[in-house]
C-alpha cells in the first residue's frame, strides 16, 4: 500500500473538500396553482408546464 511521505494539514485537506457540499434545490411557484416547483420541471401539482396540461392529476 502507498504511505504519503509527508503529512497532509487540515488546511490543504479541506481546501480539495470545498466543493463536496448539499445544495438546497432551487424552487418557483407554479403560475398556474401558485406551488412550489422546480424549473422547467412539470408542476407535480397541477400537471402545467408552460400553460399547457402535460400529465393528468388525480382528484382526491
Amino acid at each position: 500500500m502507498a504511505h504519503p511521505k509527508h503529512k497532509i494539514s487540515k488546511s490543504r485537506r479541506d481546501k480539495r473538500r470545498t466543493h463536496k457540499k448539499l445544495s438546497a434545490p432551487t424552487l418557483v411557484l407554479c403560475p398556474q396553482c401558485h406551488e412550489p416547483k422546480r424549473p422547467h420541471y412539470v408542476c407535480l401539482s397541477c400537471g402545467t408546464y408552460k400553460g399547457q396540461t402535460i400529465i393528468a392529476i388525480k382528484e382526491t
